[in-house]
């Protein structure tokens, strides 16, 4: 934890610096260290706010496990009486296969997902689990997160030029095919895909529909078919006409308040504004500030 200890040491300081009793402290060297570790950043033009997450997040995961290898390494250079003090060096020795480092970053966001494709000919179920870190969902006009989530789970008929390999009739088959969550992760990040291709324009353009994403979630569409509970504490909103220029502010739930973040302007808010950020329910309309990623934090875990 080397690198996080650092910024947090860094943002005390910053903060014990600061001649105001409250304020804002400028990410200056955040962005600097971002721009350096990815050229991608290093432009003027307007960066997707979802691929700053899921490029953050795997840059945690990658730091932390280097951070986890170099201990191990150091500790493979000690002494055999310091050895014995530490334990094994190696959980490979005896022949037994070590598990895969599981950081915070992990245990927070990592949910499964598991793809599962039934054959109409046999009727045997093929599942394949996959990890994700957050949900990818089309958005409809005058939707909701839950109705969302349910057509991300439908059934899906594969066939004609479509047809499963099936390798117990090993020979292409029509099937249904789905996709569920089997394992829901603590924090739920929920990307709404706002930015669509248009074949006509040759260009991508912003779905200003207007998707209603509630305080409490419940979470229904589960292998096991249990609700999972989950409460909302953090909106990016993308304000902007276009994919391609705009801003992002940020709503956050602290301390049972809703704080609005512009840039250096933290102003708290009424819970009930929340709503005004769902979109617009006309086509044209002159609010382009929607809801664009959204974290929902597991009351179960809270529980726990």
């Amino acid at each position: 934890m080397v690198v996080f200890s650092f910024w947090q040491r860094l943002l005390m300081a910053l903060i014990n610096s600061q001649k105001k009793k409250t304020g804002v402290i400028a990410p200056k060297r955040f962005v600097q260290r971002l721009k350096k570790q990815n050229e991608l950043f290093r432009s003027y033009m307007h960066q997707d706010a979802h691929e700053f997450l899921n490029f953050l997040l795997n840059e945690l995961v990658d730091i932390l496990e280097k951070e986890d290898q170099a201990a191990k390494k150091e500790g493979e250079t000690l002494s055999p009486s310091e050895k014995t003090v530490n334990g094994p060096k190696n959980p490979q020795a005896n022949g037994v296969q070590k598990e895969p480092l599981v950081t915070w970053v992990h245990k927070n966001f990592q949910g499964i997902l598991t793809n599962e494709t039934r054959c109409l000919r046999c009727e045997t179920v093929t599942a394949r689990d996959e990890a994700f870190f957050d949900l990818s969902l089309d958005i409809e006009q005058n939707s909701s997160i839950t109705s969302c989530l349910k057509n991300f789970s439908s059934t899906e008929t594969l066939n004609a030029e479509d047809k499963f390999f099936c390798d117990k009739c090993c020979s292409l088959q029509e099937a249904q095919k789905r996709m569920k969550i089997k394992k829901p992760p603590h924090i739920l990040v929920i990307h709404l895909k706002r930015f669509k291709y248009i074949e006509q324009l040759g260009r991508y353009k912003k779905l200003s529909y207007r998707v209603v994403f509630p305080l409490e979630l419940k979470l229904s569409n589960t292998v096991e078919d249990a609700d999972s509970e989950y409460s909302l504490f953090a909106v990016v909103v993308h304000v902007g006409s276009g994919p391609n220029h705009g801003h992002y502010v940020s709503l956050v739930k602290s301390h049972n308040h809703w704080l609005f973040f512009d840039d250096e302007n933290v102003e708290m808010i009424d819970e009930s504004a929340v709503q005004t950020f769902f979109g617009s329910a006309q086509e044209y309309s002159s609010n382009t500030d929607h809801g664009y990623i959204l974290f929902y934090e597991s009351l179960g875990a809270n529980k726990s």
